[in-house]
């Protein structure tokens, strides 16, 4: 049967859009945002994904207060693809495309009814392969945006007013291939690991423009995503060339404390931007990213399923897989007399020689 989205003129391939040109059981379709309130005090992060060769869609909420964590969980089979983005007491609204977006989560543990406007339009960015041999474990498309968010938070009995005046954050798209669902047989990779992964993702917003810095590193410090680019309220771009970091981490972790980023223009001259990480939340932890013990995006959990978790990012079980994941920061940053905030996301897992982690146990002196 066509499916409802057939109806629009939209198509790229001569397949309806209830498939995907890919038979990747690991093709995805997703939307991430986050939020805060600058200081620190209140940290969001929430999505949902529809996975089509695995009939399943979903959506999380998670929000940390001080050293707890509460988070949600939607999950579903995925029915007729249409415009609709819902699951359970979840869903996306897109009011206005690439600038203005509604979410909505209905749950007595943590419920928000929220809106996304867009400070400085959305940015495409470079496309993201990772190859394990010859076949892409991550082959995907996303576009990045900065702005402000306006409505009303509860988290477990609290009430917060989201000022739009206060309230800022990120938001993503992304669509491709990547890990998703049960995981799969590990085969040669267990037996002949890449030895590390090294991410770094840096979306900012300041009063005149915005940054968005992504980079991805091999273990011998070989990079193999490089882009920077700025973005002007006209909609205008500007590439930053090759994005020169320097990360203090916090002595015995790998956690960050203070990173700079050196950028330069087109005609040489250069931008340094200076970002202090403050509150974080690890993405493995209650959201359903790699390494989630609890609940992983795409997986099977039957109809109309939902979940409620509670974590004291003090307890050392937590504390303890921490470190194996990537952490979403708060981001305070200065650029000359510019102040900005945004998301400073990072992952050191293993071996990095640039940053002199020799192994997995490595930690910062």
């Amino acid at each position: 049967m066509p499916a409802p989205l057939d109806e629009y003129p939209i198509h790229q391939t001569a397949l309806s859009l209830a498939r995907v040109a890919s038979s990747d059981r690991n093709f995805y379709d997703r939307s991430y945002f986050n939020a805060h309130d600058r200081d620190g005090g209140t940290l969001l992060i929430t999505g949902l994904g529809v996975y089509p060769n695995l009939g399943v869609t979903d959506a999380y909420a998670a929000v940390r207060r001080g050293d707890i964590l509460r988070s949600v969980r939607f999950s579903d089979a995925l029915g007729p693809r249409g415009l609709e983005q819902r699951v359970g007491g979840y869903r996306i609204e897109v009011q206005e495309p690439l600038h203005r977006i509604r979410v909505v989560c209905e749950h007595d543990d943590l419920g928000f009814d929220l809106t996304w406007t867009g400070a400085f339009p959305a940015v495409q960015e470079q496309p993201h392969l990772i190859l394990a041999g010859n076949r892409p474990i991550i082959d995907a498309s996303r576009f990045a945006q900065v702005g402000s968010w306006a409505g009303t938070l509860h988290v477990d009995g609290d009430d917060i007013a989201v000022d739009p005046a206060v309230w800022t954050g990120t938001r993503d798209r992304s669509w491709g291939i990547r890990p998703v669902g049960e995981t799969e047989p590990a085969g040669r990779a267990a037996a002949e690991p890449s030895g590390g992964f090294w991410w770094l993702y840096a979306p900012l917003r300041f009063e005149d423009f915005a940054v968005v810095v992504i980079v991805q590193e091999e273990p011998d410090g070989r990079r193999t995503l490089n882009d920077a680019t700025r973005i002007w309220p006209d909609g205008r771009t500007e590439q930053l060339g090759w994005p020169r970091i320097s990360i203090e981490y916090r002595a015995g972790t790998r956690l960050p404390v203070a990173a700079r980023l050196a950028l330069t223009t087109q005609d040489g001259k250069p931008i340094d931007i200076e970002i202090t990480p403050g509150t974080g939340i690890p993405l493995h932890v209650g959201c359903g990213y790699g390494g989630d013990p609890d609940w992983k995006h795409g997986q099977w959990r039957g109809r109309d399923w939902s979940d409620t978790s509670r974590y004291d990012l003090t307890d050392p079980a937590v504390v303890a897989r921490t470190p194996y994941g990537v952490i979403d920061h708060v981001a305070h940053a200065r650029c000359g007399d510019a102040e900005g905030w945004g998301l400073f996301e990072h992952a050191s897992i293993g071996r990095h020689a640039p940053t002199g982690f020799a192994d997995w146990g490595s930690v910062a002196p």
